[in-house]
């Protein structure tokens, strides 16, 4: 059964909570795909990876690259999988691929200062319900650290 993570972006950016998840990701074995909205976001966010922390390094490319599918994250602003990801990430209000059911983690992250991110936030956490996924909600506490919010 896919896990659907929703990520409560408050007070903080996608370019500073992004790494540190995709980095944790890459230490349990997961290949990632990351979903924007555009090709250009897509750029912005390849370009951010590589300067992130002058002590990680985060592997990656994007699905225009021609060896994408080596990549342990490809960034991406459509629906393809071309590394063969077990983990998706969709940010900036990407929307939900029609393969869903194929990852065994979806994680969605969403702006809380935004009224229309939040509402996207609120439709696809009911229609992930409805399908019968395992649905988490995180928000950061005041330290930064991802906290699981009961009954949401």
């Amino acid at each position: 059964m896919t896990e659907i993570l929703f990520y409560h972006l408050k007070g903080q950016s996608l370019e500073q909570v992004l790494p540190p998840l995709l980095q944790k990701s890459l230490e349990r074995g997961w290949r990632v795909v990351v979903q924007a909205s555009s090709d250009e976001r897509v750029d912005a966010l390849d370009a951010h990876l590589w300067t992130w922390r002058d002590d990680a390094f985060l592997p990656h490319g994007t699905a225009r690259d021609p060896e994408a599918a080596e990549q342990p994250i490809v960034l991406t602003a459509s629906a393809e999988n071309p590394n063969g990801a077990a983990v998706r990430f969709l940010v900036d209000g990407a929307n939900l691929a029609a393969d869903a059911g194929d990852y065994q983690r979806i994680v969605l992250l969403f702006d809380g200062d935004d009224p229309e991110a939040l509402e996207m936030a609120r439709m696809r956490w009911s229609e992930a319900k409805t399908s019968g996924a395992e649905v988490t909600y995180w928000k950061a506490d005041e330290n930064g650290r991802w906290q699981r919010q009961m009954g949401a």
